[in-house]
């Protein structure tokens, strides 16, 4: 059995459409693999120690897929447990973000939970980047250059050596993201 961990981004949830989209598609088209998607905490050491717990909990094949900052946490996992992730339109380096919203209250965009960012969170999330990728093999990149929150240039510089498919176009939504799915899947578990 293959597992994919779904790790959505900053302010979203297992509610996010992509992660909806994923959950839907699976068992029509991969039924062998299981998905998992977490609710993640926005503070860092705590989303830290969510992930490990649950990566060394789980006994499968896993494979990530990252969306925003889910793509930043699926870097650390990839680097830290040489795990394979399909990353879309990640975060490269949100703790120069969360520099720009310190102390300024943040509203969940599928819940009612609000959180206030502080210096220390940025800090965590710096302690996370890896300046070296190790494992660039391991990555698929998906950006589209429409993205209005993230600058797609600086994942492209992040991961070189990797795979990278760059879209022109598109949000950072990630638009037609149900047609990825096929390419995702066989990435993440090519021996299935």
């Amino acid at each position: 059995m293959s597992t994919l961990l779904y790790l959505h981004g900053f302010l979203s949830s297992p509610e996010s459409h992509k992660a909806q989209i994923t959950q839907d598609w699976l068992p029509k088209h991969a039924p062998d693999v299981h998905y998992l998607c977490p609710y993640l905490s926005p503070y860092p050491n705590q989303a830290q120690q969510q992930l490990i717990e649950l990566i060394e909990s789980i006994d499968d094949e896993i494979g990530l897929v990252g969306s925003s900052l889910g793509g930043f946490w699926s870097t650390w996992l990839v680097e830290r447990y040489g795990l394979r992730a399909v990353l879309i339109n990640p975060s490269v380096k949100p703790f120069n973000l969360l520099n720009s919203i310190i102390g300024q209250p943040q509203k969940n965009f599928y819940t009612d939970d609000t959180y206030v960012m502080r210096h220390e969170h940025a800090q965590q999330l710096q302690a996370c980047y890896q300046e070296e990728l190790q494992h660039k093999g391991n990555y698929l990149v998906k950006l589209q250059t429409g993205d209005e929150t993230l600058d797609y240039r600086e994942a492209v510089e992040r991961y070189q050596g990797a795979k990278v498919d760059l879209e022109q176009g598109g949000d950072h939504g990630f638009q037609d993201y149900e047609k990825h799915l096929p390419s995702i899947i066989e990435f993440l578990f090519p021996n299935r």
